[in-house]
């Protein structure tokens, strides 16, 4: 097992492509608990240089997505009202921005949003209804109960963008030949093959029980998932496939990957209500190559 510590790449270590980012390029169009765009500069050097497809089961806000914008990509989540809003913004951008710029920054339209039944909304206002929230509650965090209804609190900001009229048309056209779908990793990653480039950004597993996050959809990902991961990852390998995984640096992940390559690089995560608790962590990037 090789384990390192690794601080930023230097540049003539970044993939062609990867050195620079263009200010017109499209980026993450939602906050995410766990979101990479922080980490970008650190992960440059571990992307592969060259690669077929792109497959991304956990696809959160997108942050590796939208740096490598792969000519053909498959994005998948379990969580349903997520993919509803990535196909929306592919789909009928314009319908979207009008939708959201109805909301406005307001408590008690905040609560009031947060109470409408998806269910019997259009797919456009359940998109706008996301981003909204999204932009809006605290620390940007996706939460839900038990029953699956989002249930986080209103967030204190100055001046929040809700809707961010330029970058949404970008993300639009970067998403266009994209194939999205709502359903767990083993659906997706089905249809991988050799070749194919895989990132896995899993719901981590927790470090403490104060960390035990499983709020993300009203199903939690346990440990048996991970293992189920796991054991997905070792036949991805086998298949032809370029895996690169991240998790949370502890004993079991440690265990489950022991015969993939295991690095460490260096995260702050700001989903503590403290500020004063959000310090750096250790996470870990597993790869196969």
């Amino acid at each position: 097992m090789n384990t390192a510590v690794t601080s930023l790449p230097s540049l003539r270590q970044i993939p062609p492509g990867l050195s620079g980012r263009s200010s017109n390029a499209p980026r993450p169009f939602l906050k995410w608990a766990g979101g990479k765009s922080q980490l970008l500069p650190a992960f440059a050097q571990y992307f592969p240089t060259s690669f077929n497809r792109y497959f991304e089961p956990f696809v959160g806000s997108g942050a590796v997505f939208f740096r490598l914008q792969p000519e053909v990509s498959f994005l998948s989540d379990l969580n349903s009202e997520l993919i509803n809003c990535y196909e929306v913004v592919r789909d009928d951008v314009d319908k979207l921005i009008t939708a959201l710029r109805r909301h406005v920054y307001q408590e008690e339209h905040y609560y009031n949003v947060r109470a409408l039944d998806t269910k019997k909304l259009s797919r456009h206002a359940r998109a706008a209804r996301l981003i909204y929230l999204n932009k809006t509650c605290f620390n940007g965090l996706y939460r839900v109960n038990s029953r699956g209804q989002f249930n986080v609190p209103f967030g204190r900001y100055s001046n929040p963008l809700i809707c961010d009229t330029e970058n949404l048309r970008r993300v639009n056209r970067t998403l266009r030949k994209v194939t999205l779908s709502s359903g767990n990793f083993e659906q997706t990653l089905k249809q991988a093959r050799k070749g194919d480039f895989v990132y896995l950004d899993p719901p981590y597993q927790p470090i403490s029980a104060t960390s035990n996050f499983t709020g993300y959809t009203q199903h939690s990902f346990n440990f048996a998932h991970q293992e189920k991961l796991a054991k997905t990852v070792k036949t991805l390998s086998k298949r032809g496939c370029k895996i690169m995984l991240s998790n949370s640096d502890c004993p079991e992940i440690r265990d489950l990957y022991a015969d993939f390559r295991i690095d460490v690089v260096t995260a702050t995560r700001a989903i503590n209500c403290k500020s004063d608790r959000r310090k750096a962590i250790n996470e870990l990037v597993i790869l196969n190559y």
